[in-house]
């Protein structure tokens, strides 16, 4: 893990028929880990040691979602790309391997290009492990009540309970 590392919080508003989430931030760790080792174990195991599991290893959807029964951590184990986070219109950041963002309940996040050796290790906070996956097409006001029902994570996905995510991440 690189000994500083930048933290940019995001809060994001209703974009459409995209919730977002209006209490907690969408959270961006700039070149969390290394490259030098291998990344995708790097972050699988980080987010095992930090209590976020239901682990897997692919790419990211390239049309806008999001998940009304859970937070979402995608960690950045090869390649780069350009994702829009916050529905159509919203936020264009760009991640690097070693990157990673973690998405709180209601996060639209779509994947608009990426590189062709992309790839990302998602996970969620214990017990979140049935996530959802939800479009502009579901009942909004039904997924807010969801949304709302998520409990906060114990802890940051990869640096613990001392980490940015439970600074910026409080009871609502």
């Amino acid at each position: 893990m690189e000994k500083r590392t930048v933290v940019t919080p995001l809060l994001l508003q209703p974009q459409g028929q995209i919730p977002n989430n209006l209490t907690l931030p969408v959270l961006l760790y700039r070149q969390l880990f290394s490259a030098k080792n291998n990344l995708e174990a790097q972050f699988k195991e980080a987010f095992k040691r930090n209590s976020w599991s239901g682990s897997w290893v692919n790419g990211v959807f390239d049309y806008h979602h999001y998940h009304s029964k859970s937070h979402e951590v995608l960690g950045v184990a090869a390649g780069s790309a350009t994702l829009i986070i916050g529905g159509p219109g919203g936020e264009e950041i760009h991640l690097s391997a070693g990157d990673m963002v973690v998405l709180p309940a209601g996060t639209g996040h779509c994947r608009k290009e990426a590189s062709p050796d992309f790839s990302v290790v998602g996970a969620y906070p214990k017990g979140q492990e049935n996530y959802d996956i939800c479009t502009e097409e579901d009942n909004m006001e039904e997924k807010q009540k969801n949304i709302q029902q998520v409990p906060l994570p114990v802890s940051d996905p990869a640096l613990g309970a001392d980490g940015p995510l439970l600074q910026h991440w409080k009871k609502r």
